[in-house]
């Protein structure tokens, strides 16, 4: 016995529009050769597939148990398919994210080298965001999506899915010798210059809080633009910054000092809007993101 492709991919869409007359319109094929190609497969099978009336067709119970199987085949074709095409569409393209920088360095940049290496012909834009400033981004529709540090206020239009948690430390250099090799509390801390990022930022306003529950004021003596630049003003001898526990341990020319108050973790999340779709490119990037979140 033998059926040739065709006849179980005519089955397929005559079983699954319930006749031959919509089913030649979606295979754009003639009614004639669609009934022809399934007596044929029920000549071949032995067996009658469909019940033919004046309503339609509707499936024999050989036709029942022969679609459950053709329809997996099927669906996993067109998935394949649909696949194709979106590797296809990811020659080209543009994706906007709006990131810190915190979470460039904490968990994008070996992404964006895995994402580019893939699709070479995809535009990446990048731009150094605090986060209030990404969710401004997006909700102007400059941003495709956003990847920044909590906290982050809440939005009914804006979705939050958190990636990786890390804490921060308290660094400074050796010219601070009063804050090294001890357990220093944050009321010590405080009579140092602070170095922040500026009022404002998510950042200034988890530290804020952090010296307040216990009692205390954050007055920062310097504050920087962008995150990266609280290490260097630390090297450089000209206060006491908090930075993510890693970076300072691979910058190695600081020191953590030994804070007596723990410091609440943050997380690095990704923003969305819930009203945009992402298109294909800037949904693979998203996708590849949250993998590597998981690793």
């Amino acid at each position: 016995m033998y059926a040739n492709y065709d006849y179980y991919r005519i089955f397929y869409y005559v079983a699954r529009y319930g006749g031959v007359s919509q089913a030649a319109k979606v295979l754009s094929a003639d009614q004639p050769n669609l009934t022809r190609a399934v007596k044929n497969l029920e000549s071949a099978l032995g067996c009658p597939l469909f019940a033919r009336s004046r309503r339609g067709m509707t499936l024999t119970p050989e036709g029942e148990k022969l679609y459950a199987h053709v329809r997996i085949a099927f669906e996993h074709i067109e998935a394949g398919e649909a696949e194709l095409l979106e590797s296809r569409n990811l020659q080209s393209g543009t994706v906007f994210v709006a990131a810190s920088e915190v979470a460039l360095r904490g968990l994008l940049l070996p992404v964006l080298k895995k994402y580019r290496t893939r699709y070479p012909g995809v535009r990446v834009r990048i731009s150094n965001h605090s986060t209030p400033q990404a969710v401004r981004a997006m909700q102007d529709g400059i941003a495709d999506f956003a990847v920044v540090t909590t906290p982050v206020e809440q939005s009914a239009s804006i979705s939050v899915r958190p990636l990786r948690q890390f804490r921060e430390a308290a660094v400074c250099s050796d010219a601070f010798p009063a804050l090294c090799g001890r357990r220093v509390t944050l009321a010590e801390l405080s009579a140092f210059p602070q170095i922040s990022l500026a009022a404002g930022t998510m950042s200034y306003a988890f530290h804020a809080e952090l010296f307040a529950a216990h009692g205390l004021q954050f007055a920062p003596d310097i504050e920087a633009a962008t995150a990266d630049q609280v290490l260097p003003m630390v090297e450089a001898d000209l206060g006491v910054g908090f930075v993510p526990e890693r970076f300072a341990r691979e910058n190695g020319r600081v020191n953590i000092i030994d804070l007596a108050e723990e410091i609440p973790p943050r997380s690095i999340c990704l923003l969305r809007r819930r009203d945009q779709p992402l298109g294909v490119a800037a949904r693979e990037l998203e996708r590849l993101i949250l993998e590597a979140a998981e690793t």
